[in-house]
């Protein structure tokens, strides 16, 4: 069972996790419709996978005798001067959902829910290589400039961007 505090503290955190699937979707129809096509379907898929995060939370609470709570979401911004400032509001939006994980697992702590705790890894791990990909990007664009010709081979290849954090290299393997 889920402490009261828990639930509040899970609930809360769905509602991030959905409020980021719809920033990111409006991110993707600003810069589909500036023909950033790869950019666009870069930011269709983290959408995707935002509500993924917010659809695991929601079965997690409602499994752990909890009750998901669907609420309503602040509009996200929708438009941008340019694709370098979308991609520092992503980086910025990431930092702030990694701090509400955070305080989340510190949550779980003071209440001795370690099953909540164990659960929460994940995102404790997702949200550092969200944030790497969004500095990583931010480096690149960096080096871009205003090279359109840069910006026409970023846009090609921002599809195939991978980054691999240090939460994801298993030094055991080596």
């Amino acid at each position: 069972m889920l402490s009261k505090t828990i639930e509040s503290a899970l609930n809360k955190q769905i509602r991030i996790e959905a409020e980021s699937s719809q920033i990111y979707l409006a991110m993707a129809v600003w810069a589909e419709v500036k023909g950033l096509e790869g950019v666009a379907n870069f930011m269709y898929d983290q959408s995707d996978e935002e509500r993924d995060h917010m659809l695991k939370l929601v079965k997690f609470v409602n499994e752990r005798g909890g009750h998901a709570h669907i609420s309503d979401l602040s509009a996200p911004n929708v438009t941008f001067n340019s694709f370098q400032e979308m991609f520092e509001k992503l980086l910025e939006h990431e930092t702030f959902v990694s701090a509400s994980i955070n305080e989340l697992v510190h949550i779980t702590l003071q209440e001795k829910d370690y099953a909540t705790h164990n659960f929460l890894q994940w995102y404790v791990s997702e949200q550092i290589e969200e944030e790497a990909m969004a500095r990583t990007i931010l480096d690149k664009i960096n080096m871009i400039g205003d090279d359109k010709g840069g910006l026409y081979l970023f846009d090609r290849d921002i599809q195939q961007l991978t980054v691999v954090s240090s939460a994801a290299i298993n030094p055991a393997a080596e």
